[in-house]
């Protein structure tokens, strides 16, 4: 009978997995070089399969070394769930919920709903992170989260959704912009400007690159962010046009000489969801959440 694979050993295969290399895996896990290098050379002899393939430019997983750490992810976000959930008792805490939510939702939307909650279930300890949407679906997935807030344009295998709120996207251009005193406009009237966007793996990112494919036009974009507030400033400087959700940047817009413009497409018009994993029972207190945020 295989003997079972200690905790320890999958976080620095998976450290060692996602850094490229033993030394970058023993840093994350917080080993010692020749502590983690010992730990996967006693797990390869004991499966009898390479987990890695070793090379000039580092380690590179096999097919055997992907499969462990994809199993390990969920393995060891379930145990750092335990472990959560084990400290709340000890501080007389009933529940522990990982909620992940997009730049949008916790800007328009979650806060004061958050706030009623922690009012209404004092006892249940919500962990919150903001991350992208494309993100939020693969931490789902993987088991890294309860509960995500995102935006996501169509259903997707593996995960359960509800409709929580709609926003809209709109252009936000410096005011002395041509189009600045429209009450709305087209995408297409600034493809030839340069873009204020959003890093990569964005979802208004995913959206705006697909708009530009399908009117046959690439993106200018000029200037990447990681936050609306820096989109803003950045078109406040007269740096380029940006696309961002009307309803987020009220301070803004109040606060620059900038103007929203909300646009006609129809994919600028946005419904954001509540998801979980399919097929995984919610604990008791991520279930209260849920139907606190759904309004129930």
């Amino acid at each position: 009978m295989t003997a079972p694979v200690d905790l320890l050993t999958l976080r620095v295969v998976l450290a060692v997995v996602d850094g490229g290399s033993v030394s970058a895996g023993s840093q994350r896990a917080g080993l010692a070089l020749g502590a983690a290098s010992a730990r996967i050379a006693a797990l390869e002899q004991q499966i009898g399969v390479a987990l890695f393939e070793r090379t000039p430019r580092g380690m590179r997983p096999t097919p055997a070394g992907h499969l462990v750490a994809q199993r390990a992810r969920s393995l060891l976000a379930e145990a750092d769930r335990v472990s959560a959930d084990l400290h709340d008792l000890a501080l007389g805490l009933v529940g522990h919920v990982r909620v992940l939510a997009n730049a949008s939702a916790l800007l328009e939307w979650l806060p004061e709903r958050l706030a009623a909650f922690g009012r209404a279930q004092p006892r249940v300890r919500v962990e919150l992170e903001e991350r992208g949407s494309p993100e939020i679906v693969l931490a789902l997935l993987q088991g890294q989260a309860d509960i995500g807030l995102l935006d996501i344009a169509h259903p997707l295998q593996g995960l359960e959704l509800a409709d929580l709120f709609a926003d809209t996207l709109a252009l936000v251009l410096p005011r002395g912009h041509a189009l600045a005193r429209a009450n709305a406009a087209d995408f297409r009237q600034v493809l030839d400007e340069d873009l204020v966007g959003l890093y990569d793996g964005n979802a208004i990112s995913g959206r705006l690159a697909a708009a530009a494919m399908q009117l046959g036009q690439p993106l200018r974009t000029r200037l990447k962010m990681r936050s609306f507030d820096a989109v803003c400033r950045m078109v406040a400087a007269g740096l380029g046009v940006g696309v961002l959700p009307l309803q987020a940047i009220v301070p803004q817009c109040k606060a620059l000489p900038i103007t929203a413009v909300p646009l006609r497409d129809a994919w600028a018009q946005r419904r954001h969801r509540l998801a979980w994993r399919e097929g995984v029972a919610l604990s008791p207190s991520a279930q209260v959440l849920v139907q606190a945020l759904r309004g129930g």
